[in-house]
């Protein structure tokens, strides 16, 4: 294969940002190692949102082995400004809390119902059966309401719940 212009030998294509900015993109292009050809609606979204010089400076700014997670930010926030030009990912992430703070509060209701049925289930197991429960050989008492409402009053703290 020949060499194309100082370009590496295999070398297929400008990277995603050179092409679109229409320049050429040399071996230390700051961009191609995030932007690869191949993949130009990265490089799209992120310089209509931050610009290519704002992207640039920023790149440099990082050390190396910060940048693919750092363009990784760029390129889902400059995604979700597209959608939500006003929030961004600012927007997703409240939506995810109140989504959370509701099923956290459905988890404790669950909890609760549980915590009162396990309360209602002693009580229920010597009520039927016939003859007295306390006079059989062997019995156990039936726990008291209070220690009933003290068990419950500690898994509700247990839960977070007090």
């Amino acid at each position: 294969m020949k060499e194309s212009g100082g370009r590496k030998q295999g070398a297929t294509s400008p990277c995603a940002a050179c092409k679109l900015l229409r320049r050429r993109c040399t071996q230390d292009c700051v961009f191609s190692p995030y932007f690869p050809s191949d993949e130009p609606h990265k490089f799209a979204s992120v310089h209509k949102v931050f610009g290519a010089s704002n992207v640039n400076k920023m790149l440099q700014e990082l050390p190396e082995y910060q940048r693919g997670d750092a363009v990784s930010s760029m390129v889902y926030e400059a995604n979700a400004r597209m959608k939500d030009p006003i929030y961004g990912c600012v927007g997703t992430i409240s939506s995810l809390q109140h989504q959370i703070e509701f099923l956290q509060k459905q988890l404790a209701i669950a909890q609760a119902e549980i915590v009162h049925m396990k309360m209602q289930q002693p009580s229920s197991m010597y009520r039927g059966g016939g003859g007295t429960v306390a006079n059989s050989p062997g019995a156990v008492s039936p726990p008291s309401y209070q220690h009933m409402q003290s068990e419950a009053h500690s898994e509700f703290e247990a839960y977070g719940f007090l």
